[in-house]
């Protein structure tokens, strides 16, 4: 779907009167996707069961749906990596632009120079830990995807932080191009490479149809992602999130913003299944990995679909209850901090 194009920079709307309660779309019944896990779901999950702090992430769930085929190594890597960034999407949640440029300068040093460059912050020896391993098996150029859309992801939350600071909403052009690098899919999907030991050239990776394919799954995944984490975001008066940008883009109360937003999800999983169709052929063994790849991308479309509703980061407890009926009772603002 293309959206129109509008002014680039829209300040924040008048605060309506706040409802109690959304609807959710019933995206799970659009998705005939089907949902596969690892065989090696249990261990991983037990694993990342350990880490108290991500006890309700359910990090694990996700890796095994999403990397269904891959070798416990890999799979133990994706994991890995997975929590790591949900842990720095929390904190960039509470940075300004100067501390996530603090952050990226240490991540992308420690991905560009894994083996000269050393910082004594966490975040550098978790990006070093990884990183060393995944270098072992992963291509050259799925390498160079990771480096290069991990880079894009902290150009994205840098301004990110910049609008949260300022009270701006994006348009929904700006705001969708932006939540492609935000959302910390497109390193995710370089994982799909490292995870299934493809060796797919750059040619192919960046025609038109891949690269569409890719954005159709990142939409998805990340759109949808917006609605169910709506209920907290707004709870913070965070206003990075599709829904308010929509709200004030097109003049809609919160409801049909949700449903709109619904259904550019429902069009995105049609994209996919569409673009499928158009794929040019590269011979018997790129055909063969770009398949497992586009298969990959799949798999994280409906498996963050019901992951979303068994992890407690968006639902608490109620996970299953919402999945089940649809409705969120939204949660009281939080006073502003300082």
């Amino acid at each position: 779907m293309s959206p129109p194009s509008f002014p680039s920079r829209l300040m924040r709307p008048p605060r309506p009167s706040q409802p109690t309660k959304i609807v959710l779309p019933d995206l799970v019944s659009h998705c005939n996707f089907p949902l596969r896990h690892n065989r090696h779901r249990k261990r991983i999950t037990t694993e990342t069961k350990r880490m108290d702090k991500y006890h309700g992430l359910k990090a694990g769930l996700l890796t095994s749906m999403c990397y269904p085929d891959a070798a416990y190594p890999q799979l133990r890597l994706c994991n890995d990596f997975l929590t790591y960034l949900f842990h720095l999407d929390n904190l960039s949640d509470d940075m300004d632009d100067r501390g996530t440029r603090n952050v990226a300068n240490v991540v992308l040093n420690s991905l560009y120079h894994p083996h000269t460059y050393w910082s004594p912050a966490r975040i550098g020896k978790m990006t070093r830990d990884y990183y060393r391993r995944m270098v072992l098996t992963a291509s050259p150029g799925c390498q160079q995807r990771f480096i290069e859309t991990f880079d894009f992801f902290f150009q994205s939350v840098t301004q990110q932080a910049l609008d949260r600071a300022t009270g701006v909403i994006p348009d929904l052009e700006s705001y969708i191009a932006l939540r492609r690098d935000t959302s910390g899919c497109k390193p995710c999907w370089a994982l799909i490479e490292y995870a299934n030991n493809l060796d797919i050239p750059d040619e192919v990776m960046d025609h038109p149809i891949v690269r569409s394919l890719g954005e159709a799954a990142n939409d998805l995944v990340t759109w949808s992602n917006d609605i169910f984490s709506y209920n907290v975001e707004q709870a913070k008066g965070d206003t990075h999130n599709m829904i308010p940008v929509v709200m004030h883009q097109e003049g809609l109360d919160l409801q049909s913003a949700v449903d709109f937003v619904g259904d550019m999800c429902r069009q995105s999983i049609d994209r996919f299944v569409e673009e499928q169709q158009h794929l040019p052929s590269w011979g018997p063994k790129i055909d063969r990995d770009l398949a497992i790849y586009i298969d990959g991308l799949a798999n994280w479309i409906v498996g963050s679909l019901h992951w979303s509703f068994e992890s407690e980061r968006y639902f608490g407890k109620n996970g299953r209850q919402v999945k089940a009926t649809r409705v969120v009772d939204l949660l009281p603002r939080r006073p502003a901090s300082h």
